[in-house]
């Protein structure tokens, strides 16, 4: 696809990428803010400490899926 529209589905699926990318980084630090203060007051958090840090990352394959399925369309 040429032009205008096939510029702005590649924005598109850029956006997507990005935003779900900025908010992951977001969520990683402010969880894991509270997770390094909540661990040195009791040491045997780190396991759920360390899993709430990951999950956020699910959140940036999501944006991927939407920026294929976006790409998918052009």
């Amino acid at each position: 696809m040429e032009g205008i529209a096939g510029g702005l589905g590649f924005a598109s699926a850029a956006a997507a990428i990005a935003a779900t990318a900025f908010a992951a980084a977001w969520a990683e630090y402010k969880i894991g803010t509270a997770a390094v203060g909540a661990m040195a007051e009791k040491e045997e958090l780190f396991g759920k400490g360390l899993i709430l840090t990951v999950i956020p990352e699910t959140i940036v394959i999501f944006g991927l899926v939407i920026a294929i399925l976006i790409l998918g369309k052009l």
